[in-house]
């Protein structure tokens, strides 16, 4: 008796908490469309990362971005360390501390190293080793999540994302879950130092890539399961529109090899929960209430996809195997090899290109 009444105390306590605990997120209703099949057709389950190898350091954390120089890649960490590391992981340099969380790495033609910090906003790294705060909010709205950053040829401007205003760097689940949309792509003038919003209302604004001829930039939406173009010259100038819907999972970085392919890499498989209850506000509440306690539902997959210039799928890389390299999150093609960094793993990875498009 004793026994059955401390049950259903705890019944009570475990109720009481899902539906009481205060929490500021509001969820939307909103409805995804079905997820794509992982059993058969062009995102049929694979284990083509299997043979990913490291590459670099094995002592790190969280390489999220990645620049290859030479012989060299860079990567920040989740130390908020922006580091140097030769191939084989001997040679290691740290270039800055940051103080915050070096989420995206692009090189201006002039030498600047610009970081885009999840928690400190656009940075600028100069060859002294100096920071400088570029840009941390637009229209009067502070950056809450700066996420990726891409610079065009000519070093002018800096397009980069601001995953959500109202969510910041480590609640990103929260800011998915919620679906509010109060996600952004921006640009940055290195001339005039302006920074201006080119699209609002993102489903966390995340990865971000230059097209051919920086004709358009891409971003991806990483609560919404797409990638949004909006165009920077031509006709469509000022326009936008949809590159890729309805991916089988959450697109996290994407990059352009310059000439043919885009590759996007996906932190993990759509999951069943999360769109079942997408219409349910309340319930996707009590969700978030319960990952405070409890591990999220994320399918440890390496999950990678190459699109063409026309948002075909080209290639579909995974691999769901005991420790597999996951999650990735970010992957660059840079000359015969595709190599990866993830926002939680203790390495780099890497893996031929002739393998991943056979």
């Amino acid at each position: 008796m004793r026994l059955r009444s401390v049950l259903l105390l705890l019944i009570v306590i475990v109720i009481a908490y899902l539906l009481l605990m205060p929490t500021r997120i509001e969820p939307v209703a909103w409805k995804p469309a079905e997820a794509p099949s992982l059993t058969e057709g062009v995102y049929a389950e694979n284990q083509r990362l299997k043979g990913v190898a490291q590459v670099g350091p094995s002592d790190i954390e969280g390489p999220e971005a990645l620049l290859l120089e030479g012989d060299f890649l860079i990567t920040g960490l989740h130390d908020g360390r922006v580091i140097r590391t030769s191939l084989d992981g001997t040679q290691r340099k740290v270039l800055a501390d940051t103080g915050g969380r070096p989420l995206g790495l692009a090189r201006h033609p002039n030498g600047l190293l610009v970081i885009a910090d999840g928690v400190k906003g656009l940075l600028s790294l100069d060859a002294q080793g100096q920071l400088i705060a570029l840009t941390t909010s637009a229209n009067g709205v502070d950056f809450g999540f700066t996420d990726d950053v891409a610079i065009d040829k000519s070093g002018h401007y800096a397009y980069f994302s601001d995953a959500s205003s109202r969510w910041g760097y480590g609640h990103d689940g929260e800011a998915i879950i919620e679906h509010g949309g109060d996600g952004r792509l921006l640009r940055y003038d290195f001339q005039t130092g302006k920074t201006s919003v080119l699209l609002d209302k993102l489903e966390f604004a995340n990865g971000v890539t230059l097209g051919p001829d920086d004709a358009y930039v891409l971003v991806n939406e990483t609560g919404a399961y797409r990638i949004s173009r909006y165009w920077l010259s031509g006709p469509k100038a000022g326009t936008h529109d949809l590159f890729i819907d309805n991916l089988p999972g959450l697109p996290d970085n994407l990059a352009f090899n310059g000439t043919d392919r885009f590759w996007v890499a996906l932190y993990a498989p759509r999951n069943a929960l999360l769109d079942g209850t997408a219409g349910y506000p309340f319930v996707r509440k009590m969700i978030v209430r319960a990952l405070h306690v409890l591990p999220a539902p994320v399918d440890k997959r390496g999950f990678v996809l190459g699109l063409d210039l026309q948002g075909k799928v080209i290639a579909s890389l995974q691999d769901a195997s005991s420790g597999n390299y996951s999650p990735i999150t970010t992957v660059r093609e840079y000359g015969p090899w595709l190599y990866f960094g993830s926002l939680k793993a203790t390495h780099m990875g890497r893996m031929s290109l002739e393998a991943a498009l056979k």
